[in-house]
């Protein structure tokens, strides 16, 4: 892009202090311009709408629509759309999740400010940028046996704290059906009781604590 038509970028976060600083770092640039500042996901997508930028810096975890979504929601209606993931999360499958739903990029906020500035300047010409940590996390992810929606579901209960009676009254099935569902998640995990079960989850990013 040049002075005369720079990348047009919108920011995606709901902090405020992020925001900011991010648009105060990007408009010191001549060849950028921030066109929108929202701080979740339904905003994002009527902001792409309203501003269609020439590339959107997107958190994953916002309030009322997360990131992932939102991503979703604009790839599927702008099919040229180009999205970095910006996130202080890096599991594995944050990182997937992420990039499956069309993202071109994904940073971690504590990136050094040329690099993010060097990936708005790639993504913004239809490449991908995807740094050497994070496409590492994404090829360990390939090896790693997936679990089923049904598990999924039994691990989000467990992260809550949930016995395998309370787990089976929440997805109205038996407890023994729940005994089997953990032992395959401790299996597939590669862990040998429940906590470091829910901590491995967490820090792949398979559940969350929101």
């Amino acid at each position: 892009m040049t002075l005369q038509n720079p990348i047009r970028i919108l920011i995606v976060d709901d902090h405020p202090v992020v925001r900011q600083g991010l648009a105060a770092m990007i408009d010191r640039e001549p060849d950028m311009a921030v066109v929108g500042q929202v701080c979740n996901g339904y905003e994002a997508v009527a902001a792409f709408r309203q501003y269609q930028p020439d590339v959107t810096l997107m958190d994953l975890r916002l309030p009322e629509m997360d990131g992932v979504a939102a991503i979703t929601a604009i790839c599927n209606e702008f099919e040229n759309c180009q999205i970095i993931v910006l996130t202080t999360y890096d599991g594995d499958e944050d990182i997937y999740r992420g990039l499956k739903a069309g993202a071109k990029g994904y940073l971690l906020k504590d990136a050094e400010p040329d690099e993010l500035l060097a990936a708005i300047r790639v993504v913004s010409t239809g490449q991908k940028y995807i740094p050497a940590s994070v496409g590492a996390k994404l090829a360990e992810r390939v090896g790693i046996l997936q679990l089923s929606p049904r598990e999924l579901e039994v691990i989000r209960l467990m992260t809550t704290g949930k016995s395998n009676q309370e787990i089976g009254t929440a997805l109205q099935i038996s407890e023994g059906t729940v005994k089997y569902h953990v032992n395959n998640i401790l299996s597939k995990l590669g862990v040998s009781d429940r906590i470091q079960a829910v901590i491995t989850a967490l820090k792949r990013g398979i559940v969350s604590l929101e």
